[in-house]
């Protein structure tokens, strides 16, 4: 246009349009920035209008969704709690019993306990007859038929026929003649002592005499009232500390020496007669409100353990002390003579 009109003044018009580009340029900058400030305040003000509160109440607001929070918390602490009380079922109590007992899972004892014991499993007497005829039924041994197979003391060991329900019931017949067991009441049984007790000392030979005189010293020492008196002191006390003593090879002093779990094994204390007659086990005993187990009966030796445990091999004869006392067979004889030793 200068170009067109190159005598006009064009100072004015000029200045004009740069003021009107300057204000424009501002106005585009300003459009942009008030939106902005004008959504906050918006969206404040929408926040006030949706919960009906003015920004002074805010704060009282907030502590009353903090004391909701915490009821909420209390109310989860007494599902918890309540859970905590009601039993457990399924796949959580089996986890929480692995947790507690870690064999539970998968040891033999647990299996028959779980499957036979605890829903008290009629045990047939073909099982227990079976028992009796296979090698290895309670630990590493022979079949209990191969020494026990007849009523006649000339071709049985004391005379005990395991080879029907009959004999079984019975017992030897040999003098003392006697019954492995009253039925239903298997724990108070020969036949559980004698099938779970190790003679000691621990590792005595099966065939080491039980007929000595050291033995009869015990015997007699029990019988005439277990008193603690010369005969004690200066003839029985000392045989304990003997590994001589018993035909083995360990003193029994050397495992029980104290009435203390560990280091004496049964909490047994066979140093001083006040702890042979307080008995075995009374720490653990005293723990269950029971008295400890005695091993001493003044005046009759063989119901005395003491007596017992040093003259009684372990059935089948040689088995190692260490094959398990517990094995599932064991048990389970055990609860065939608890539902009272049917022949059926």
């Amino acid at each position: 246009m200068i170009r067109l009109f190159p005598d006009a003044n064009w100072t004015r018009p000029m200045r004009a349009l740069l003021a009107l580009a300057v204000i424009g340029a501002l106005g585009i900058g300003m459009a942009g920035i008030l939106p902005a400030f004008a959504q906050e305040d918006g969206e404040a003000d929408q926040s006030n209008t949706t919960t009906g509160m003015s920004p002074a109440t805010e704060a009282d607001d907030d502590e009353e969704n903090d004391e909701g929070d915490e009821d909420e918390d209390e109310d989860e602490d007494e599902d918890e709690e309540d859970q905590s009380s009601n039993p457990l079922t399924g796949l959580e109590a089996y986890y929480q019993k692995l947790d507690s007992e870690p064999a539970y899972a998968s040891s033999l004892e647990a299996a028959v306990a779980k499957l036979v014991q605890n829903r008290d499993i009629a045990i047939p007497y073909d099982y227990i007859a079976t028992l009796m005829r296979i090698p290895n039924a309670f630990g590493e041994g022979a079949a209990c038929v191969v020494c026990h197979s007849s009523s006649d003391p000339e071709h049985s060991y004391r005379g005990l026929d395991l080879t029907t329900c009959e004999g079984i019931k019975t017992g030897s017949t040999e003098p003392p003649a006697r019954p492995l067991f009253e039925p239903g009441n298997a724990a108070e049984s020969l036949l559980q002592r004698r099938l779970r007790d190790n003679r000691m000392p621990y590792g005595v030979a099966f065939d080491a005499p039980t007929d000595t005189s050291h033995i009869r010293a015990i015997e007699t020492w029990i019988d005439d009232g277990a008193n603690n008196d010369e005969f004690f002191q200066q003839e029985v006390l000392p045989l304990f500390e003997d590994p001589r003593a018993f035909g083995g090879l360990l003193a029994c002093t050397e495992c029980h020496l104290s009435n203390q779990e560990p280091p004496s094994f049964h909490e047994l204390d066979l140093t001083s007669y006040e702890g042979i007659m307080l008995g075995a086990d009374s720490v653990a005993k005293a723990e269950e409100g029971l008295p400890p187990v005695p091993i001493v009966v003044p005046g009759d030796a063989a119901a005395s353990r003491l007596y017992q445990r040093l003259t009684e091999n372990r059935m089948p004869a040689g088995i190692e002390p260490s094959e398990n006392r517990d094995h599932p067979n064991i048990q389970i004889m055990m609860q065939w003579i608890d539902q009272g030793a049917s022949c059926d």
